[in-house]
């Protein structure tokens, strides 16, 4: 009997445990929203984007079952397929933009989703202050003002020193009896003191050229590259407001932050295929690339053995019934097959830029971030441990037509960040170990933890 009520304390506690475990939860659901989510929909809730404004479809199904809601989220066709009205209602309003399918989501993950769309939505509006000096994208001056004004004024003393020091003599000539020295400004500045001083201080500049030009040696702050596709930040995660994660999706979890592949650009450009005409044709490069048809919306079979004219082909046929809204290329004027033939001369230029010289194949983007290969950066552990805003070292990404270089990635940078950027204690079980700091922080004793003092500066942290 007292066995029989043990295993029953255990099945108990087991399952318990397992429904903590799997209990919705606001975390997990902000995660899931920009793994699955955030391409389409805007992150404020509130917003339209490529889909609807997440904000308050609770209220919006609540005439329906629960379990309505999770076959929408999961398979958003399926429950359309079985006359669902509000699926439909949905439908008729969006079509033909297509809901991606989310199969493997459970109930707690997708109610772990409606908790962080419901926190954002009720999320009060926080007005921008002034921005932190830190991080400033402002160039570092060839040679600092300062050097400068300090050698104008050390050359005015070592020549003020001079004529003393030849005043002087001239008095110790008098009183011997000898006649004094008249020197002329040209003679001073020709004398051997004059001369020296002036070895020196050449010496001093070109020694410190040297270090200076040595440090900034590989920098390029402000470097602004063309790119293959026309690639609009301020398009996408400024007036979109696509989460800089969502594309940029191993920067939480990995060294690198990685550059997209086109198959995370088809999440959102299968759907949206219009623009202006430069728009369609940047778009199209994605297409050509991966080998999309936007007129019959699949992808084409065996098309890395399509020849260039059957490419040719089917994308001008595209372009121009995109530029024609709804025409044939055939009812194209010379000066609409002028605009085709041009487009389509830029999309082939952008997309032969590879070692095979071939249209089908990865987009070739141009590198701009790059660090010495004897400096060691990890994203994750910026992004996932320290929560370090895209923003602080890259600037106003959000802003940018084309991205720049912001920042000077330089070792002086990094230090100064590291001296000055707090360490974010609360509810971060990274940094759990560091008992003694916590201690402190509640005691009163200490204010702040900031980079340095967990050994931000070690030299064997960022270089190996």
């Amino acid at each position: 009997m007292l066995l029989k009520r043990i295993c029953w304390v255990i099945a108990l506690a087991f399952t318990a445990s397992l429904s903590l475990y799997a209990a919705p939860n606001v975390e997990e659901g902000k995660a899931l929203f920009t793994n699955n989510c955030a391409s389409c929909h805007n992150k404020n809730m509130k917003d339209k984007l490529t889909g609807p404004a997440l904000g308050g479809m609770e209220e919006r199904w609540a005439p329906y079952p629960r379990k309505d809601l999770y076959a929408w989220i999961r398979n958003s066709q399926a429950l359309i397929a079985t006359g669902h009205p509000y699926a439909n209602q949905l439908w008729n309003e969006w079509k033909p933009v297509l809901m991606n399918n989310f199969t493997g989501l459970t109930d707690d993950q997708i109610e772990g989703i409606i908790l962080y769309v419901n926190q954002e939505y009720n999320k009060v509006p926080v007005t921008a202050g002034p921005t932190s000096p830190q991080g400033s994208g402002k160039k570092e001056s060839g040679t600092p003002w300062l050097f400068v004004g300090l050698a104008v004024i050390l050359g005015l003393l070592a020549f003020a020193l001079m004529r003393i020091i030849n005043n002087l003599g001239n008095i110790a000539r008098v009183q011997e009896g000898q006649a004094p020295i008249q020197r002329t400004l040209a003679q001073t500045l020709t004398s051997k003191g004059a001369i020296a001083f002036l070895v020196f201080a050449v010496t001093l500049i070109f020694g410190y050229k040297t270090v200076d030009n040595a440090t900034k040696l590989g920098r390029q702050q402000g470097y602004k590259p063309d790119q293959p596709i026309a690639f609009s930040h301020k398009l996408h995660a400024g007036t979109n407001k696509i989460d800089c994660q969502y594309c940029h999706d191993t920067a939480r979890r990995s060294k690198h932050a990685s550059i997209p592949a086109a198959n995370t650009c088809m999440n959102c450009h299968s759907a949206v295929k219009k623009g202006s005409i430069s728009g369609t044709a940047e778009i199209t490069k994605i297409y050509a690339s991966i080998g999309f048809d936007p007129m019959q919306n699949k992808y084409i079979p065996d098309y890395e053995f399509w020849s260039e004219k059957q490419i040719e082909d089917l994308y001008k046929k595209w372009v121009g019934q995109e530029y024609m809204s709804e025409k044939s290329l055939t009812a194209l004027d010379e000066n609409g097959r002028m605009v085709v033939e041009n487009q389509w001369e830029g999309i082939v230029k952008a997309l032969k830029n590879d070692s095979n010289g071939k249209i089908q194949g990865p987009i070739e983007w141009v590198r701009i971030h790059n660090l010495a290969d004897h400096a060691y950066f990890n994203h994750a552990q910026h992004v996932a441990v320290g929560q370090i805003a895209c923003q602080k070292c890259h600037g106003p990404i959000e802003e940018m037509e084309v991205v720049h270089q912001y920042s000077t990635l330089g070792m002086g940078w990094c230090i100064n960040c590291h001296r000055e950027t707090e360490v974010k204690f609360k509810d971060n079980a990274y940094y759990e170990q560091y008992a003694r700091y916590h201690n402190e922080l509640k005691s009163g004793t200490r204010d702040k933890v900031t980079v340095e003092d967990i050994g931000g500066l070690e030299c064997q942290k960022c270089h190996y």
